[in-house]
């Protein structure tokens, strides 16, 4: 009954792409027709719609080749997914209609309307979509978390953050008998690993992951090949923590029966080292002149709202160790080390909150202009200035001051201040003032080793939504 289920939820996610596109490629025309009207030297449209109809199975073609209908995606996996698709997808049409010289009876503005209207609208229609049909049951399979202790936690923690990926976890399973755990997160520990064949059939378990801490290698085998007997597919977490894993790959060894898994260090690359400077070069010009006109009004904003210059210019530590002037809009009063000093001298509380995060909650050295600047993270705008200086990147570790390297970074310290500091990065989308300053050191340590250009991006875009809800803000 299950499997019908889910076989009716892709049935319905397959029509619902074909709908989505369809009224993208519907926008897309009415663009095309209204162009003229705002640009006079446009050409009208005269191109027939019904000749598009080919679009569909190239498009949805390469969808399905993506694994849309058969793999179990993120969320930010399914985004760039889409965006993949998309830019194929655009880019086989376009070369279709050049070979084979339709451009008489097919618009190429048209197309390249849809792609990017795609990029836009494609994604977010499509996860709601899904998050419905995963919702109503109709693309959820049963799993069961083989393990009770830390993994085993931490894994339910990562299912229950992706519902995009349908996993229903059941319940757990004890590693060991002399265990006596009843429930892990409110979730009912069924037995041991002895009888797990029989709580799978029962709990009607399509999917189990193992997440066994220190499991023997031969335990592991011995488990993997009685659940592929017994589930449709079973999922193994390893130990790879502090580790690169963004971009690793599997190296398979046939004839002598073992796999390697190859981590690379991406940011020691040249190429990428080159791609990444150019996509903060290209992203901070763009955005500059965007908001050319609300900065300029912040700018005055922050003049006349109290005594003392617009930008404030504080030394931090960069690439290498090297110290830089960090630009910021002005966001304290021109005495704010007196009033710092004074709250630290007689508050005791305030002085352990600053040895702790260096940040204070009620910092009486903010303007109140400057709160609102910091809740929102305006006052960072004027870093894109140091990202095209050379000083930051868009994205990477927190820019600090040495004292807070010699408290807190110890041997972390190399790693963190091999790359550019970024106006954002993993802790500034992980709960920034929520978060410990350890595990800041954490993310940025994480994020250095794993670098690839899509995780810029989507921190980037998290950055915004965080900033929208104001999340974690200050």
């Amino acid at each position: 009954m299950l499997l019908s289920r889910q076989r009716i939820g892709v049935i319905i996610l397959f029509l619902a792409d074909v709908v989505i596109l369809f009224l993208i490629l519907l926008l897309a025309l009415i663009i095309r027709n209204l162009l003229p009207l705002v640009v006079p030297a446009f050409p009208a449209f005269s191109g027939n719609s019904a000749n598009l109809w080919w679009f569909f199975p190239i498009w949805m073609a390469i969808i399905a080749y993506e694994g849309a209908y058969t793999k179990k995606l993120t969320l930010w996996d399914e985004v760039k997914m889409l965006w993949k698709t998309t830019f194929f997808a655009t880019i086989s049409i376009l070369t279709i209609i050049s070979l084979g010289q339709l451009s008489h009876s097919v618009s190429r503005t048209v197309i390249l309307l849809l792609g990017l209207l795609s990029l836009m609208v494609f994604p977010p229609a499509r996860i709601a979509i899904k998050r419905l049909l995963v919702r109503s049951g109709l693309l959820t399979s049963n799993v069961l978390i083989l393990g009770t202790g830390e993994t085993a936690s931490r894994v339910f923690s990562a299912l229950q953050r992706e519902p995009n990926l349908g996993y229903q976890v059941v319940g757990f399973i004890k590693a060991a008998p002399t265990e006596n755990r009843k429930y892990v997160h409110g979730l009912k520990v069924y037995g041991y690993l002895n009888n797990v064949e029989r709580y799978v059939r029962n709990c009607d378990v399509q999917n189990t992951v193992i997440a066994i801490d220190g499991i023997a290698k031969k335990d592991l085998s011995q488990l993997v090949d009685r659940l592929q007997h017994a589930t449709r597919s079973v999922l193994y977490i390893p130990d790879f923590s502090g580790m690169a894993v963004m971009g690793a790959e599997l190296v398979h060894f046939f004839q002598d029966q073992f796999l390697a898994v190859e981590i690379k260090n991406n940011l020691a690359r040249p190429i990428n080292q080159f791609a990444k400077r150019a996509f903060d070069h290209v992203v901070s010009l763009i955005v500059l002149i965007l908001l050319s006109i609300p900065l300029l009004v912040l700018a005055i904003t922050v003049k006349v709202s109290s005594p003392g210059p617009v930008i404030f210019s504080h030394g931090r530590i960069g690439k290498q160790g090297r110290r830089f002037p960090c630009y910021k809009f002005r966001t304290m009063y021109k005495d704010a080390e007196e009033r710092l000093k004074k709250i630290l001298s007689s508050d005791p509380n305030a002085r352990s909150e600053w040895e702790r995060s260096w940040k204070l909650k009620d910092d009486p050295r903010i303007t109140r202009i400057g709160r609102l600047l910091r809740k929102t993270s305006l006052d960072e705008l004027p870093q894109l200035f140091n990202v095209l200086k050379g000083d930051m990147s868009l994205v990477g570790p927190r820019p600090v001051v040495k004292e807070e390297i010699d408290l807190h970074y110890k041997n972390s310290a190399a790693l963190c201040f091999s790359v550019l500091p970024g106006i954002t990065g993993l802790w500034q989308v992980s709960g920034r003032s929520d978060t410990s300053y350890e595990q800041r050191v954490s993310l940025d340590s994480w994020y250095v080793r794993n670098w690839n250009l899509w995780l810029d991006i989507v921190i980037i875009l998290k950055t915004v939504t965080a900033v929208f809800k104001k999340e974690g803000a200050r």
